[in-house]
């Protein structure tokens, strides 16, 4: 049995930061599912937003998030989370993060501005914010003498007093299990962590890596923890459309640089569906791509920064430049073929102020939880700031309460299984999910095709719940199993909601009902 004092499962920003902070006084164990740089805080193109300069304000920070979540952000919530801002910044400064000088300026960074922002306020590292901050803070937490790291390590699930027949609502660790030996391991742990990012990879077409299955969410539901507004899937307008460029996203930035979305003939159509044409916020810009490419029988449409000269498009957006220059599209002469994909799970674990969730001693920070941040659309570079100043207040609150002993926990029994004599139903089950789901419940819904979904749930859990309880475990089955509980949850919380906002339009309830409340579901263990 590995013993620590903190757990955290997942090492994208909320993972690292937590590690390093909590390092400073504790044993910290960090466990990830591949490479300590495999998540989706690496592929972070655009930035983090927060008030940094003297022509913004926290209150013009605070009304576009607002806006953008379309009525459902808790507003307490957002203020808190504006005002650490800077302070947060200020510590990536510190630990030597490259953000893109600007001399001009006088903090001495550039900032760029993208849709829904009213100020630019988007602190970057070129066009690769994500792979910047993360190659910073990884290489102090590989090399610190508090931090134990376990990489290719996939949580099975957690360890509660009720699975172990107690009469405590806590946290007492987790399984996870070794994807190169096979072995299950027991990790004991005082508190526990969920920083393990979103669950895109239940749709067919994703910006997300293939690690976002969703797992922090479906553990913590199994273990008793309520989630809310799941039907808030934030589809990215813009994925690069082409064979060979599997989940390339195209920055935000872009749009905020001027680049301009337009139909095959080079016609501009963003200003007919909003006023703030390519500015405005992503679910309005999905959703308007989604209809010109049905309306036109289109398999994509186009981005134009083609007016703004070579030297600004590799001093801005270098990643893009080169990566489609790789596959032919040279973007200083031509538009960029995109579509949109999947990219940012709005709900999640439901937390508080301090990311505590329904059962003590367990955590969920980031994209994992519902903070109550993003309402029901996210605004653009919200979510970097959302994994550091919930990773600080976590912190705070586990070095601040009284420490408990570990308790001796059970070894992973495995008694009663076999190996699988076939994998094809796992594949199988696999595709036809991400297909059905990126059919019926995509960008536009219908009860009829959530009805249709939630049918087919139904008998992919079954077959998966008994492959479950009578073969070992590998990374494919557990990941498959975490995937079709996030789906149900969406799904339920879809046919929850009888109205259509930010992210959530339902042919059947197209209008926006008054006094809007976020969905949240309870499991029956509770």
């Amino acid at each position: 049995m590995l013993r620590f004092d903190t757990l955290i499962i997942g090492s994208g920003l909320a993972g690292l930061t937590l590690a390093l902070k909590l390092a400073e006084h504790q044993k910290v164990g960090l466990i990830t599912k591949k490479s300590l740089l495999d998540g989706a805080s690496s592929r972070a193109q655009g930035g983090i937003a927060a008030v940094l300069s003297s022509e913004d304000t926290l209150d013009a920070h605070i009304q576009d998030t607002l806006t953008a979540g379309a009525g459902l952000c808790d507003e307490a919530v957002t203020r808190y989370v504006v005002e650490h801002g800077k302070a947060a910044i200020d510590w990536l400064i510190d630990q030597g993060v490259p953000f893109t000088r600007d001399n001009s300026s006088l903090m001495g960074y550039h900032l760029t501005r993208e849709g829904g922002h009213s100020r630019r306020r988007i602190i970057h590292a070129a066009d690769a914010t994500g792979h910047a901050v993360q190659e910073t803070l990884a290489a102090k937490v590989l090399s610190h003498p508090n931090i134990t790291v376990l990489e290719h390590h996939l949580s099975v699930d957690l360890i509660t007093g009720r699975k172990l027949g107690l009469a405590d609502n806590r946290c007492y660790g987790a399984y996870a299990l070794n994807s190169l030996s096979g072995e299950v391991v027991t990790i004991a742990a005082r508190d526990t962590i969920l920083a393990t990012g979103g669950s895109g990879k239940v749709y067919l077409y994703t910006t997300n890596p293939d690690t976002a299955t969703g797992d922090g969410i479906a553990m913590a539901w199994r273990a008793g923890c309520r989630v809310a507004n799941m039907e808030f899937i934030q589809f990215h307008p813009t994925c690069l459309y082409h064979p060979h460029a599997k989940s390339f996203l195209i920055s935000e930035a872009v749009r905020g640089e001027g680049g301009i979305l337009k139909l095959p003939d080079g016609t501009r159509f963003m200003p007919h569906h909003d006023e703030r044409a390519e500015l405005a916020p992503r679910d309005v810009v999905a959703r308007a791509i989604d209809f010109e490419m049905k309306k036109h029988g289109l398999d994509c449409v186009y981005l134009d920064i083609s007016h703004q000269s070579i030297e600004f498009l590799e001093e801005h957006f270098p990643t893009i430049y080169s990566r489609c220059l790789s596959l032919g599209i040279n973007i200083s002469k031509e538009p960029i073929p995109v579509v949109p994909a999947v990219h940012f799970t709005c709900g999640g674990v439901m937390a508080d102020l301090n990311a505590r969730t329904d059962v003590d001693n367990l955590y969920a920070v980031g994209e994992t939880a519902y903070s109550g941040l993003h309402g029901a659309n996210r605004l653009a570079s919200n979510s970097l700031l959302e994994c550091l100043v919930f990773a600080n207040a976590a912190v705070r609150d586990i070095l601040d309460k009284p420490q408990q002993a570990l308790r001796e926990l059970p070894a992973w029994d495995e008694s009663r299984v076999t190996d699988a004599d076939e994998q094809i139903v796992i594949s199988h089950n696999w595709a036809e999910l991400r297909h059905f789901m990126w059919n019926y419940v995509g960008i536009v819904r219908t009860n009829k095709r959530l009805q249709r979904a939630q049918h087919r749930i139904q008998l992919l859990q079954d077959e998966i719940d008994e492959f479950y309880a009578n073969f070992h475990v590998n990374p494919d089955l557990l990941e498959l199993r975490n995937l079709v509980l996030n789906a149900e949850l969406i799904v339920q919380s879809a046919l929850a909601r009888h109205e259509s906002r930010g992210l959530h339009f339902s042919k059947d309830y197209p209008t926006a009902q008054p006094n809007p409340q976020p969905t949240i579901l309870t499991p029956r263990t509770r």
